[in-house]
């Protein structure tokens, strides 16, 4: 081991530096270039139309914070790629702020590439667009064809517009998982699973070729209680009846059979679009309302959500923050132990966030903003301290949950002051588990052994060539039995529950927001916005008296150095008409969703670096 041990870590070593060297050289060239631009124009800034659109139009999936460090999206925007991920608070500031202004006459709603994102935060960005409607100001949703989570952002509109080919593909919610445990048999490879918890379901697809009773009884709840509110949604949206939804999508194949194949002509007839119109007619009827003569290039006049809240953004920043603020703070994504980038929570990179709020002066309270799954038990209790020292300095603390917040999500936000949670939040799955793959069997049959000996009961029964140990079992489960009791324990204290009763609604469930909140997990139904107000309420604030500010990570001079020149670099470049190569291929469509849903879980699995190996994770996502 010690040689393997030594081995891997010069390959490592090895690929850190030609990472490094490639990083070099991209932005070396790309200063090269950017020079040059940035010299003949000047880096100007965006310049709101006097009198427009605002055009809505998110790509992939709506998140809580963006995937990666702000340089490496700036470099992936620089070599052409399309954003896979959209800011949702920058969608609801930025739409928040054109209900006020004069410049904004109306929104837009592109909804092409909106892939999801959860219906926590679809339900955030339909309140945005109602209150923006509350302005006496019109919402127009246009679209080639409309999926499920693009309808429900569509239905808030004032009019649904879509292209006579369209289709509008209301599939309601699946909740599929693959199962490994045939193929891993074939390949000789044994999952050593440990586990408490009868629900507690991120295990079952190394060791089942089906969905468990349990988990099929727990998940048949809250994915039904999810599609129950879409429908409720939408049918008020658009003053239908939820059994009309209901009927659309379970009849869509007979009713566009009998439309001869007109799936526009159903989707009308069902009253869920408003007129049918090619891209060209789609203009020129949005150009009517605005009441202006078309673009210079055709069209009607607009300004993208990205360069308008780029635009505000010095503005934004001067009016939110004040002399007493509440901080938010969010928490993305996988946990894993130590440091990692935006968009993954790192227990270490978190927790001196939480830190920096803490020695802030002018942060009096702060929201913990969590979307995650949960991950390392370990990396969770390092955050959970930070939580309660924060506490301890005498600033309360607000747990705010998105979409999801479970497991190891749940476990950040129990010991907050109040936690908030939308009626659609993924929640609970108090539980933990370990994995421990051997993979003796395959080596054999391929005549493959191993022989030796250790000095100790433990040593070699946690190798990966060799059987899984008695020593090392009864190690490992009398850990996941304490990392059980531990979990519950602190749910119990946090949450004012006997014993008995925390574990009652702990096992590894899942639970919808509504339910947590019935069962004491949560204390309210709300957003990040109720959220604030009330970290403000408990650290004595009077509304319209405080600032609100976002604790950011840390980046060095370079970084941002480099990120402010790259990033105007990019957008006087791409004002010039340049543009780059694309990145390389995507797959559209259902293909290319799926593809992409398989590589965010195996990213997550790689990301898996426990020190002990156990895990408050929940595979509860919902596609």
């Amino acid at each position: 081991m010690g040689l393997f041990g030594f081995i891997k870590r010069l390959f490592k070593a090895a690929w850190l530096g030609l990472d490094t060297l490639r990083r070099v050289l991209h932005l070396i060239l790309l200063l090269a270039l950017f020079a040059v631009l940035l010299a003949g124009a000047g880096g100007q800034p965006v310049v709101v139309p006097a009198s427009g659109a605002l055009v809505v139009n998110p790509t992939g999936l709506l998140v809580e914070q963006l995937e990666g460090s702000p340089l490496d999206r700036v470099l992936a925007e620089a070599q052409g790629s399309e954003p896979m991920e959209t800011l949702l608070p920058d969608l609801v500031d930025g739409i928040g702020h054109a209900a006020g202004d004069p410049r904004i006459k109306a929104i837009v709603l592109e909804l092409d590439g909106l892939q999801g994102g959860g219906l926590a935060k679809l339900q955030a960005l339909a309140r945005a667009l109602t209150k923006f409607r509350e302005s006496g100001k019109k919402v127009i949703a246009v679209g080639g064809g409309y999926t499920r989570d693009q309808y429900y952002l569509a239905a808030h509109a004032d009019e649904v517009v879509m292209h006579p080919l369209g289709l509008t593909l209301l599939e309601g919610y699946e909740y599929y998982r693959t199962f490994f445990r045939g193929a891993l048999e074939k390949l000789r490879v044994d999952v050593n699973v440990f586990k408490v918890g009868e629900y507690k379901s991120f295990v079952e697809p190394f060791i089942r070729d089906d969905m468990s009773p349990e988990d099929r009884e727990a998940s048949q709840r809250w994915v039904n209680a999810l599609w129950g509110s879409w429908q409720r949604d939408v049918a008020a949206a658009r003053k239908l009846e939820p059994a009309a939804l209901e009927s659309y999508a379970n009849g869509l194949p007979a009713l566009i059979e009998a439309a001869g194949g007109n799936a526009g002509k159903v989707a009308v007839d069902a009253r869920l679009i408003d007129r049918l119109m090619t891209r060209t007619e789609s203009d020129a009827y949005i150009t009517g309302l605005l009441g202006e003569e078309p673009a210079s290039g055709g069209g009607y006049t607009g300004i993208a959500i990205g360069d308008y809240v780029r635009s505000l953004a010095l503005e934004q920043k001067l009016l939110r923050t004040r002399e007493r603020n509440v901080g938010v703070v969010v928490a993305a994504g996988e946990i894993v132990d130590g440091e990692a980038p935006p968009g993954t929570i790192g227990g270490d990179s978190l927790a001196a966030q939480l830190r920096d709020a803490a020695a802030d002066d002018s942060i009096v309270a702060v929201v913990l903003r969590i979307d995650s799954p949960g991950g390392s038990m370990f990396a969770s209790d390092v955050v959970l301290d930070e939580v309660e020292a924060l506490q301890a300095a005498g600033k309360p603390v607000v747990a705010s949950m998105s979409s999801v917040a479970a497991s190891g999500g749940y476990y950040i936000a129990m010991g907050a002051d109040r936690i908030f949670a939308s009626e659609s939040t993924i929640t609970g799955s108090i539980g933990v588990g370990a994995l421990v793959p051997t993979v003796q069997r395959g080596l054999e049959a391929l005549g493959v052994n191993v022989d030796g000996f250790g000095t100790t009961a433990l040593a070699g029964q946690f190798r990966v060539d060799r059987a899984l140990g008695a020593e090392a079992r009864r190690l490992l489960s009398a850990s996941i039995e304490d990392a059980y009791r531990i979990f519950v324990g602190k749910v119990a204290e946090a949450r004012g529950m006997d014993a008995e009763r925390a574990d009652g609604v702990a096992r590894g469930r899942v639970w919808i927001g509504s339910d947590a909140r019935d069962l004491g997990l949560v204390d309210e139904i709300g957003g990040i916005d109720e959220a604030v107000a009330a970290a403000a309420g408990l650290a004595g604030l009077e509304e319209g008296s405080y600032g609100l500010r976002y604790v950011q990570p840390q980046l060095s001079w370079l970084d941002r150095l480099l990120m402010r020149g790259l990033g105007t670099g990019v957008r006087v470049a791409t004002a010039l008409g340049w543009r780059a190569p694309a990145a390389g291929p995507v797959l559209p469509g259902p293909v290319g969703a799926e593809l992409a849903r398989l590589a965010r879980e195996m990213r997550a699995l790689a990301a898996w670096n426990d020190p002990r190996g156990i895990y408050a994770h929940c595979l509860c996502g919902v596609d």
